[in-house]
């Protein structure tokens, strides 16, 4: 893991933008994430960082995911990742392959624009803040603050332009995906305090749902099924997966949306491929007789398939060839 020592501080702070040395005690920081000062992260959380699959693999662009608290937060990564590696770097070519033919360098661009680019709208359009480790305690804890030895030794570095915090985290990209980076951590303070604190009221009225809204707009507001791009953060079964397609007009032609085609990212080991999905939006043979009991075992579809016709409603599935996730 990298750590800023009191020697190189100096250096940090003039990395483009602007930045500022640490001004909010670890008493504050836990205050703002659980409510009180004595709660503390598991060992769950300060275990998980963003780890990507191999480098040039059918998964080169996937980040894993355990199925606890971090999941949410690794998806939400995951889809501006996605989003980032088809439709904002070149965009001349636009397919599946394009995912699947990064080396390990574009994982670390990638993971540093989707970070960038979230934090940035969490601050507003004007401002991010990133959070990294120091080698030395920042602020000594009172008895009012339950230490973990992580928290006290953060410090903020707040810039002004996207461009510089984007190059800032990248060249500490092993902060955030490095093992034993405490990495989503980082990422969870670094989007809070990227807020200005006259936005606080309104993010812990909606709080936790508001983390989720944060990641995916930079507000606090209702999750819309219909983005500009065709990635969807989708909430199955408990479980938060990615779904989203390669056509960037996708959604703003609705010739587009007779037969088309979705990909599926469920972030567990075991999904070693894309699952790649055609959506028929105008032949509806799914549709059963309304006196079969719905309920019946070899009635039941997929979550996916569910999700999915919460958007397009009536449309048929197929999974060519890939066993459907329940």
């Amino acid at each position: 893991m990298f750590q800023v020592g009191p020697g190189s501080v100096h250096r940090l702070e003039v990395v483009g933008g602007e930045s500022r040395r640490e001004v909010h005690p670890p008493a504050t920081r836990t205050q703002l994430l659980f409510g009180n000062v004595f709660h503390i992260f598991s060992c769950e959380w300060t275990r998980v960082y963003f780890r990507f699959r191999e480098p040039y693999s059918d998964l080169a662009y996937a980040l894993e995911a355990g199925k606890g608290g971090t999941r949410t937060i690794l998806m939400a990564v995951q889809a501006h990742i996605i989003k980032y590696l088809l439709f904002v770097r070149n965009t001349e070519y636009t397919h599946l392959e394009r995912l699947c033919r990064i080396s390990r360098q574009e994982q670390g661009e990638a993971l540093a624009a989707a970070l960038a680019d979230t934090l940035w709208a969490a601050g507003g359009d004007g401002r991010a803040v990133v959070c990294l480790v120091t080698a030395a305690v920042r602020v000594t804890p009172s008895r009012d603050y339950k230490a973990d030895n992580f928290t006290e030794r953060i410090q903020l570095f707040e810039f002004s332009e996207k461009a510089a915090a984007q190059e800032f985290i990248f060249d500490h990209i092993n902060c955030f995906k490095g093992e034993g980076s405490h990495g989503v951590i980082l990422f969870l303070y670094s989007l809070i305090f990227s807020r200005t604190l006259a936005r606080y009221i309104s993010f812990f009225k909606h709080f936790p749902l508001a983390v989720l809204s944060l990641l995916l707009t930079g507000r606090v507001c209702p999750r819309l099924r219909t983005p500009r791009l065709p990635v969807w953060l989708c909430g199955i079964s408990g479980r938060h997966s990615v779904l989203f397609g390669t056509d960037s007009l996708l959604l703003s032609d609705w010739k587009r949306e007779r037969v088309f085609h979705l990909y599926f990212y469920n972030g567990q080991q075991e999904q070693t491929t894309t699952a790649h999905l055609t959506i028929d939006t105008h032949s509806h043979h799914w549709e059963e007789d309304q006196s079969e009991d719905p309920s019946r075992p070899e009635k039941r579809r997929p979550s996916v398939e569910m999700a999915i016709r919460t958007k397009w409603a009536g449309a048929t599935v197929s999974w060519n060839g890939t066993d459907p996730f329940f």
